[in-house]
This record gives C-alpha cells, structure tokens and sequence, in this order.
C-alpha cells in the first residue's frame, strides 16, 4: 500500500521521537533498519531535521523554597552562629529567649569529653573564621564577634553583666582594694617608661597597631608573673600566663571561647599529688581534650587575671566585653568549685578575678565578683581604676603596674590558700553509680543534678551550666556518665 503524504511526514518525527528513549545501541539498529527499508511512493516528502531536545525539557521542577522558620525555630536561632554564616547579627525578634542555656553546672562539676568537631565550612570574607574549639584566631578576626552591643545582651542572657550590681561588693572588699590602690610596689629601671623618654614612647604609639603597643608597653602595665618569678619573686613560681592562647579546656559560656591576650593562672605543680587526684573527675582526660571548669587551657588552673589591649577609644568597649566574658567563666570556676562542698557563702560578693583593659593612653581595671542566690548564679565587675596614664606628664604610668603587683603578692597567696582548701575537702573517691546528668543541645549543654559527695545526707541540687557545643556528648571516661538527656528550656526576661 502506498503512504499518503501526511504519513509520510509524520513517519520521520515520530521515529527520531522515540529514539530519544531507546538505547544507543538499540537506536543504532532501528535506524539500520529504517535505511534499509523500501522507499515510500511517489512524491515522497523532504526528510525532516530531527529535533533536538533542549537539556532542561525533562529537567524536574526546581523545589520552592523551604518556609519561612517557624516563630518556635526563630527562637532557637543560635547569634553567633548566625553571625558566622551569615556576616550580620540576627534580627532582634530572632534572638533565644532562653536565658538558662549556659548556666554553671550545680552539684558536680565534673570534666565534659571534647566536642565533635563541627562540619567543615569554606572560608569565607564574611565569615568569622579562625575561632573555633581548636585554632587560635588572629587578633583582628578574634574580636569581631565582640565588637557591637549585642555580644553584651548575649551575656546579660548568661546571666554576666558589665556593671556593678545594685547591692555591691561584700565589705570586706573595701580594705582589700585599699591596699591594691595603695601599697608601693618597686618600680623597674630602664624601660620605655622612663621619665626621659616616657613622651617619644607615647608619640610614636600613635595610630600603631596592637601588636605594637603589646610589644611596647603591654608588660609595663600588666607585668609578667613568669618573668617576675625568674627576678627572685619565688611565690609567683606557681602561676602560669598565656599570650593570646585560646581556651579551648574551658567547658564554654558562649563562642566563641575567649582567647585574652594575656591571662594569668596556677599551673598543675602548684598543687599536690593528693589534691590533683581530687580534682582528676572534674579535670577528664586532658590528652584527648576533655574540658572543664576548672581549666582554661591544659596547663593552666583557675585563671584570675586576664589583660586585653586595643587600638583608639573606638573600640575600647571590644576590650571590656572580652574581658567580661574570660573572668565569668573564671569566676564560675571558684563558685562551682566552693558550691561542690557547700562553702558558695564564703566567695558571694568576693571579688574573684581581675581584668585590665587598655590602649595606648588608656586603662582600665576591673575586679569581678559573683551574687549567689540559692542555686542561681550571677556575675559582676567592680571598677577598680580607669585612667589616662599620659596625662600629667605620666603621672599614673605606673599606676596600673603597682596595683597588679599587688594583686600577685597580697590579693593572689590569699585566693590560692582558699582554693586548696577548698579542693582538700573534696572527697578522695566519687560514688560513679549516680543517674545521668540532663542535658540541651545549642550553645550549651547541663552538667546536671547529681548528689553531694560532700554531704552523703544531701539532697540533688538543680541543674545548671551547658556547654556551647551542638551534639556534645556526656562527661569524661572516669563517670558512667555517658549520653546526657534533653532538658527543659526556661524562659528569662532580659
């Protein structure tokens, strides 16, 4: 039979048509067979072009784009997290309301395996890269999270406030900053604080960079407790300092975990073999980089004093809140430790730390202090001194210096003395048969209720502090402490 004319157009397009589907192999032979087919009839019709499919034809739908969060998961919106990824703060309504995330731990204490680390992220401009549970950042990338009044209002939600609070400091507070402010100390020779040369020194600060003034005049206002130590002052050969070293064995208050430019502690050897197995639960296993509260990095025990420096008044509100956020967790430390044997009554409104913010002109110097009521815990600071040390021809440079050499050789042997007697009350073996600790996830997670070792009659105090790390599991290997619970959110009006 012969085609028509309409079969005989149509037959070319339907065959490419379904070739698109088939095999290459198998198009192969249907077009062998195709070839080799008779001719039409008469008048057979032009072959027709085969068609070509664009790519995206049979591409599938792109998805929409996911739902705006719900009110509930803008709630959970992690700040600085969010500054991370995103390179701007959340919106106001975004913030948590939850206030109790990084509440100090209650009832025990003890050490928290190292956090998984976090997925890898490519670095970005517009992200806050460098600070993490393991790498020091650069200075300028280490102060970014703390450089807008919002990183303040973080704090406030932890309970952590840069000001003093209404009732104050505990009275016996005002002798011991008497005799800070006014005990002579020697002052050294030969430095760029020489009356001769103390006016060069302060021009040619002008408009340097922080490593210079850290280079120049640091050390002159917050002198080296190591280097004091080597030139005969033998009681500080049981401190220990860091310079810009991360706290990465520090259980965390909120991130990024600080890093001070300078800060001052007790090494290991400052206490005994029997003290150092009291305070092994509580320590975990530094080797695979268990943290605590009580350290802030591996080496050095319940920092006190921490020293941040800046460049121009502009920023110097940066140096304040670093400081601010160091000395909580370093505050935190003596509160949970004397909380633990039942003896908070003796450090509530004691000043505990120090901090010392200063540039090229000015200084400031702070001493911090917690207001304990029942299980909760709140943190201050104290101004002790803030002073523009090139006024006057320099006559407070030296102010600074004598006011922290006091604090080594009056304020430290006493807070040191506190502390072992403290950790000599600890028990010698902890009862590890103890029910779970609860737990959160976010920014933080419970180190949870658990019974006083050092009252066997006691009852399980509340929960508190959570650590900053999502996905952070259980204590240290030394507890059957092992995958901690979910624990209720509470709400706190900031």
């Amino acid at each position: 039979m012969v085609r028509t004319r309409a079969q005989s157009l149509l037959a070319p397009i339907s065959q490419t048509s379904s070739h698109q589907h088939l095999p290459q192999n198998r198009r192969r032979k249907r077009k062998q067979s195709t070839e080799n087919a008779p001719e039409p009839g008469p008048g057979p019709a032009p072959k027709q072009p085969r068609r070509r499919k664009h790519p995206t034809e049979n591409a599938p739908e792109p998805e929409p784009d996911p739902s705006p969060a719900s009110d509930q998961e803008r709630k959970h919106v992690d700040p600085i997290a969010f500054w991370a990824e995103r390179g701007h703060w959340p919106e106001e309504q975004d913030w948590p309301e939850d206030t109790s995330e990084m509440e100090s731990p209650r009832g025990r204490p003890l050490a928290r395996k190292k956090p998984s680390p976090p997925l890898s992220r490519k670095r970005s401009n517009s992200t806050i890269t460098g600070i993490t549970n393991s790498t020091p950042g650069p200075r300028e990338e280490k102060s970014v999270p703390y450089q807008g009044r919002l990183f303040e209002v973080l704090l406030e939600t932890k309970r952590s406030y840069l000001r003093e609070d209404p009732l104050g400091l505990a009275s016996a507070n005002k002798d011991l900053l008497r005799s800070l402010l006014e005990t002579p100390q020697p002052i050294p020779s030969d430095t760029l604080f020489r009356d001769d040369i103390f006016k060069i020194t302060c021009l040619d600060l002008h408009d340097k960079n922080e490593a210079r003034v850290i280079q120049d005049i640091a050390r002159l206002i917050v002198p080296s407790a190591a280097t004091l130590s080597k030139f005969g002052a033998k009681h500080l050969d049981i401190l220990t300092e860091t310079v810009n070293e991360g706290w990465k064995h520090s259980i965390p208050l909120a991130n990024p975990r600080p890093q001070p430019d300078y800060a001052v502690g007790f090494k290991r050897q400052a206490f005994t073999e029997d003290q150092l197995n009291k305070l092994s639960p509580f320590i975990g296993n530094i080797f695979d980089g268990d943290q605590s509260l009580f350290l802030s990095t591996h080496y050095m025990y319940f920092p006190f004093l921490t020293c941040e420096v800046k460049c121009g008044s502009g920023v110097f509100e940066v140096a304040d809140r670093q400081n601010a956020h160091s000395m909580t967790l370093a505050v935190r430390a003596i509160v949970e430790l004397f909380r633990y044997i039942k003896r908070e009554d003796e450090v509530n409104r004691q000043i505990l730390a120090f901090s010392v913010s200063h540039n090229e002109k000015w200084v400031s110097i702070y001493g911090h202090y917690p207001v304990i009521n029942g299980q909760e815990n709140e943190y201050y600071r104290y101004p002790i001194q803030e002073f523009n040390f090139t006024a006057l021809d320099g006559k407070d440079k030296w102010t600074s210096y004598r006011i922290i050499r006091n604090i080594y050789d009056i304020w430290m042997p006493a807070h040191y003395k506190k502390i072992c007697s403290a950790i000599d009350q600890l028990p010698a073996e902890l009862d590890l048969a103890v029910p779970p600790l609860s737990g959160a996830t976010g920014l933080s997670q419970d180190a949870g209720s658990l019974m006083s070792e050092a009252d066997p009659a006691s009852k399980s105090v509340e929960q508190d502090s959570r650590s900053s790390n999502a996905g952070q599991q259980g204590i240290t290997p030394d507890t059957s402490l092992t995958r901690p619970e979910a624990a209720k959110r509470r709400k706190r009006q900031v």
